[in-house]
């Protein structure tokens, strides 16, 4: 018997094929989704989407059956992105769900669910539900009744539509040539970069494509850009072909990393302030969301250019929440999700790549110079830490620091009289301690740094 407690997370489901996700469990799912939606409002028609991993249309189809169980009738959106499956959910104003295990390796899958206008659904709003009503289908073996009838599945393809409403957003028509090196990773890039930038577009723009066939078993790298092993291969091209820019996406295409024309990382930071700069040029004064792992530049320049920085939590649940509650124009992690009033408050990878693309396009520096404006301190990036005791390792850090000022926002962010500061966060999942730390210079973010790992992991 499956138990949907080990695979249910905070903001979306994940497991391994098939003994923690299989089709019973997807349809058990379908079922419960439709069911705890219905609760609140009625629910006649429900979008579903998949990535190219071999278990996906299997999984998605049985998610289907849950569903159309219950009466409900099912827009099959086929293989899609999940910013693709974002947009579907706000441009046809429907409940939506997306079959996909993200950046993880092969062996898993998940699911990722929203309410109708790409409303996210985590543990808090009804994520939780859903998972106590399929494990009560799971245990009983009954499917709940809800219209009568049995719904039907029609399919419905969104690219054309999503690419389109994209280009809308951001001109690119108009920028200087530009050659881009794009890294899809064998996941769903691959599918929606020729839709939105490929030659069909009509954009100035050169596109050299890496690992655009979709592969869900990943044969040239993990499609996780955060790890630096996995943009080796785009940063090795970038230079050999003297390309403007490169672009990292993951599996989902829901995230996007950038490289520089020299083959250096830009730091999704100096990416979240560089876009702010730029939707506040559009909507003046308006409000933009930073999680606390961000640098503090992004805040600094925000508040330069005319924002409102608002802080939130590390999450995606977290952001969109604020960004709903504060009308806020767009929203950054430290992670390269970028979130976005316009996209119906949803995270896209794409409409972030654009943004670069046409500052990018717009200037006559190299990438290089022109991100340096958003990059001001040196960051350790996330070092993770197994402690047996996060919460004794997070009291020992608070008594070690107590003179410096500190908050407990998320986990805990002591901040020094010099402007370093660090953030440690246990894990939701697994027994680790997260580390962030940035600092005016390398020197002083490297002791702070070495400082903070001799208390967590001595």
């Amino acid at each position: 018997m499956s138990d949907l407690a080990s695979i249910v997370k905070a903001y979306d489901v994940r497991g391994t094929v098939p003994d923690q996700l299989n089709p019973e469990v997807a349809r058990a799912l379908g079922a419960a989704f439709v069911q705890v939606l219905a609760a609140d409002a009625p629910v006649h028609q429900i979008i579903v989407g998949y990535d190219m991993r071999p278990s996906s249309p299997e999984l998605a189809a049985a998610f289907a059956l849950g569903a159309t169980a219950l009466g409900v009738d099912v827009v099959d959106a086929g293989l899609c992105s999940t910013d693709e499956l974002y947009f579907g959910s706000g441009f046809l104003g429907l409940p939506g769900v997306m079959l996909t295990a993200s950046h993880n390796p092969a062996q898993y899958n998940g699911l990722k669910m929203c309410r109708s206008g790409a409303k996210p659904i985590g543990q808090d709003s009804g994520l939780r539900a859903i998972r106590d009503a399929a494990q009560a289908i799971l245990d009983s073996g009954e499917y709940p009744q809800l219209h009568g009838r049995s719904g039907e599945v029609r399919q419905q393809d969104l690219l054309a539509d999503y690419a389109a409403h994209l280009r809308n957003l951001v001109d690119l028509s108009r920028i200087r040539p530009l050659k881009v090196v794009v890294d899809a990773g064998n996941g769903m890039a691959g599918h929606t970069v020729p839709a939105v930038l490929g030659e069909g577009s009509g954009l100035p723009i050169d596109l050299v494509p890496m690992y655009f066939e979709l592969d869900g078993t990943f044969p040239n790298h993990e499609a996780n850009p955060l790890e630096p092993a996995n943009l080796v291969d785009l940063q090795a091209k970038v230079r050999e072909t003297g390309a403007d820019i490169g672009l990292a996406f993951d599996g989902d295409a829901d995230r996007c990393f950038v490289i520089d024309g020299f083959g250096d990382p830009v730091s999704p930071s100096a990416v979240t302030a560089l876009v702010a700069s730029r939707e506040l040029a559009k909507n003046p004064g308006a409000t933009i969301i930073h999680n606390l792992i961000t640098s503090k530049a992004v805040p600094e320049i925000v508040s330069e250019r005319g924002g409102i920085p608002v802080r939130t939590r590390v999450g995606h649940s977290f952001i969109k929440e604020e960004m709903a509650r504060s009308g806020a124009v767009f929203g950054g992690e430290h992670s390269a999700h970028y979130y976005f009033r316009s996209f119906w408050g949803a995270d896209t990878g794409m409409l972030a790549a654009m943004h670069v693309l046409a500052a990018l396009g717009e200037s006559e520096v190299p990438l290089a110079e022109l991100g340096r404006e958003y990059e001001r301190y040196v960051s350790s990036g996330e070092i993770n830490s197994t402690v047996a005791d996060a919460a004794g390792k997070i009291a020992q850090l608070v008594s070690v620091y107590h003179k410096a000022e500190q908050d407990t926002l998320d986990g805990l962010t002591i901040t020094f009289a010099d402007g370093a500061w660090l953030n440690v966060r246990p894990s939701n999942t697994e027994p680790l301690l997260r580390l962030n730390v940035e600092a005016p210079t390398a020197e002083r973010m490297a002791e702070v740094r070495d400082e903070a790992l001799a208390i967590i992991r001595g």
